[in-house]
């Protein structure tokens, strides 16, 4: 394409991101909920863990590009990427 009609400059991180929220049984029958990022991720997954951990009162951890947290926590983690952030429109609940 010719660079005057060219709209990745346009494009940004955020708008190629997907977020997909969903719960999960492990060992035991026991719930977790993991928020896996889709796309370009400049997120700090450490960082954002961190901080959902402490809000939520419940462990997890980060497996690839996805983060882990024991417990049902679907519409808080909602609540707490949008307080954080992210689009809405990128977030997805399953």
């Amino acid at each position: 394409m010719p660079s005057e009609i060219c709209v990745c400059d346009n494009i940004t991180d955020s708008s190629q991101l997907e977020i997909h929220i969903f719960n999960d049984r492990r060992k035991w029958g026991k719930v977790v909920t993991l928020v896996d990022f889709k796309g370009t991720n400049s997120a700090n997954l450490e960082n954002l863990l961190k901080r959902a951990k402490r809000k939520l009162g419940s462990g997890g951890t980060i497996r690839g590009n996805a983060i882990e947290l024991r417990g049902d926590f679907r519409f808080k983690l909602k609540k707490l990427l949008i307080d954080e952030g992210y689009e809405d429109e990128s977030i997805f609940m399953d």
